[in-house]
């Protein structure tokens, strides 16, 4: 065998023992995760669906929490998270973060507003109620709201979203992908959308459809959504497009489009488990996740 070719086949071996350590490590490492996660998650739901709603915080934390033990465990420290904006691409997927949910919110819940699925009665938040007067009309007032979310509920929103997207996608993602988990995006929708369905089952989340019908249409909702999220962490090598997306959406649609819309059936049609919400989530995945993508990380330097 000529050297050159003794070389490649060295560098071959080297490249195979790399990857086979980095899916041992990874499958070490979603294994210490799913440890910490199920327990604690199994436990904060459970107070939760027996009245204590105050263990919220606590829940919303458990993923990151999980993530940061299964870090200190396997001494894989904090890099990959990662906690850097990422310059220019970094900016413009937060840009996008903030603008998805009201690009979802007016075509879902405008689609239940112009059929009369559901009625259109925005009333001000509590941030705008000072500023508005009784000659604005409704589409005034939504305006105003939609501001507000955006600006200001999403700011204070991001200290729980944070706590989802550090274990979600700033861990778990990336672990299923190097751990050479087939069809790792969908897997992690799976995984983060069935984290909810005790709550939906026990009636304190998604509250007004049949439990089963809510679970259901969240499921498929929330693990089209996830593809949309795992675009922006892999493509940036942030969490921060993330943690800003989580933090908006529950911002606008839990805090504006849900309360402008009312009606008996509302929240079979709308909410974050509404038919008209699950179908344009749908397309807007299809149509967001198109194409080839760059897989990161980190964020890049420059």
């Amino acid at each position: 065998m000529r050297q050159d070719e003794k070389q490649l086949s060295l560098n071959s071996q080297f490249s195979t023992a790399a990857e086979n350590n980095r899916q041992k490590l990874a499958l070490r490492g979603l294994a210490i995760y799913f440890i910490v996660l199920v327990p604690f998650s199994i436990v904060f739901e459970t107070l939760m669906i027996f009245g204590n709603l105050s263990w919220f915080w606590a829940l919303m934390w458990t993923p990151a929490a999980a993530s940061v033990v299964a870090r200190l465990s396997l001494r894989e420290g904090f890099g990959d998270v990662s906690f850097r904006i990422g310059g220019l691409r970094g900016l413009k997927a937060i840009l996008f973060a903030l603008i998805f949910p009201i690009i979802i919110g007016l075509i879902s819940y405008g689609l239940a507003w112009i059929t009369s699925a559901v009625h259109f009665n925005p009333q001000p938040i509590p941030l705008v109620a000072p500023f508005i007067g009784d000659s604005f009309s409704p589409a005034v007032i939504m305006l105003f709201n939609i501001i507000a979310a955006v600006i200001i509920v999403t700011i204070f929103s991001i200290r729980t979203a944070a706590g989802e997207e550090i274990g979600w996608r700033g861990y778990m993602l990336t672990r299923l992908i190097d751990a050479g988990v087939p069809g790792p995006i969908l897997v992690s929708g799976m995984i983060w959308g069935v984290w909810h369905v005790p709550l939906i089952l026990g009636g304190v989340y998604l509250v007004g459809p049949p439990p089963i019908v809510a679970a259901f249409l969240w499921m498929v909702m929330a693990t089209a959504f996830s593809f949309v999220f795992a675009r922006l962490r892999l493509e940036t090598g942030s969490v921060w497009p993330a943690i800003v997306l989580h933090a908006s959406w529950n911002s606008l649609i839990q805090v504006v489009f849900d309360p402008a819309s009312k009606g008996p059936g509302a929240a079979l049609w709308v909410g974050e488990s509404g038919i008209f919400v699950t179908l344009i989530m749908v397309i807007a995945a299809i149509i967001v996740t198109r194409g080839s993508w760059a897989m990161r990380k980190f964020p890049e330097t420059h």
